[in-house]
């Protein structure tokens, strides 16, 4: 008899039978991953719209990097940024979550169509972030997070990665919980990349199952992350640049499929729609 890991998910999300993928829409002129190529608004739809065709089950769209040093965007230009684009997406039947720190633009957000926040601050970035979730009812997910791109690196020291982060969501979901936002709309993300170096982000991937112990769907974030460039990189020579860590990004998602994350977020779909399938047929085969 085949048989299926309970993944859980989100109130007011679809459910899938596997890890869901979610494809990255970046906005932006300066992300690290992909430099400006879906600036303009109706190249940002299209590539939406691609990435669902590449398998993407929802799309997440953001208006402000958050690399390592990116410095902040104004909200004005952040909402001109980004809600044309999730209108243009939800108008195609799209299923679109919003990667924003704030409560103006997730709000905006959810009014153009999107059907979930993506707070990689985890609410703590603006304390209107939370009452705006909750009155939108809306699922929200929290993000291990330590402070803003311009220093988060600083903020990288640990004793217990996986304790700690553990420790800290946990102490996070439960200022969310009694903020308003229901329980059963919460998503977690252990926050690859965030104030972590290569070492952190490896011991998390490799301990998901105790994250998966907080009692939440968990969605996995890895896509083309400096810790992969550094698994990559053979000694003495330079890392490569992000489009060409797309397999091991993949090699990722299949951990996490395994292990039996909700949802992995990527910027090339078709690779990962492959691996989280195969892991389900393994799964099932078991």
């Amino acid at each position: 008899m085949s048989k299926t890991i309970d993944r859980g998910t989100a109130q007011g999300l679809p459910e899938w039978d596997r890890c869901a993928v979610m494809g990255v829409v970046n906005v932006t002129p300066d992300s690290f991953s992909d430099g400006g190529r879906w600036f303009d608004t109706t190249a940002a739809v299209k590539h939406g719209l691609h990435l669902v065709a590449e398998g993407a089950d929802l799309v997440d769209v953001g208006g402000e990097s958050t690399r390592p040093g990116a410095t902040r965007v104004d909200e004005e230009e952040e909402l001109r940024r980004v809600i044309p684009v999730v209108r243009g997406l939800t108008a195609e039947g799209v299923t679109v979550s919003v990667d924003t720190m704030r409560a103006t633009v997730a709000a905006r957000a959810v009014e153009a169509g999107a059907v979930l926040v993506n707070d990689v601050s985890g609410g703590l970035a603006d304390p209107a972030m939370v009452p705006a979730v909750a009155a939108a009812e809306v699922p929200f997910v929290v993000m291990h997070w330590r402070g803003f791109s311009h220093n988060m690196n600083s903020l990288a020291v640990y004793d217990d990665v996986v304790g700690e982060v553990l420790t800290e969501l946990r102490t996070r979901m439960e200022a969310v919980i009694d903020g308003g936002i229901a329980p059963e709309r919460i998503v977690i993300d252990p926050g690859l990349g965030f104030a972590k170096l290569a070492p952190h982000d490896l011991a998390l991937v490799a301990h998901l199952p105790e994250l998966r112990a907080l009692g939440r769907p968990l969605l996995v974030a890895a896509s083309r992350k400096r810790f992969l460039g550094h698994v990559l990189t053979r000694e003495g020579a330079t890392p490569p640049p992000a489009r060409e860590r797309d397999a091991a990004t993949a090699a990722v998602s299949a951990i996490a499929a395994h292990t039996g994350a909700w949802a992995v977020r990527v910027h090339e779909v078709r690779a990962t729609a492959d691996a989280v399938r195969v892991a389900r047929a393994v799964e099932g085969a078991a």
